[in-house]
């Protein structure tokens, strides 16, 4: 939570947290790794690094797409 306020400025709660985290995991794009801390950390897997590819490229289109409509490019 704190890396995402640090990163994004805006705050998240723990049920929004851990909601995301469960379906990511449930949906196969990330996976528990072992640890000796309280906190659990997390791996992207390859479908979700698949996933993610997809995403920034639609993400790479659609402000490619608003850039040139502003004359930016």
């Amino acid at each position: 939570m704190e890396d995402i306020e640090k990163s994004y400025d805006m705050k998240i709660g723990p049920g929004t947290l851990y909601g995301a985290i469960s379906r990511m995991e449930k949906t196969g794009l990330i996976e528990a790794i072992p640890s000796q801390e309280r906190r659990q950390p997390y791996q992207i897997t390859p479908d979700g690094r698949e996933y993610l590819q997809e995403k920034l490229k639609e993400m790479e289109r659609i402000t490619t797409i608003g850039l040139k409509r502003l004359g930016l490019i």
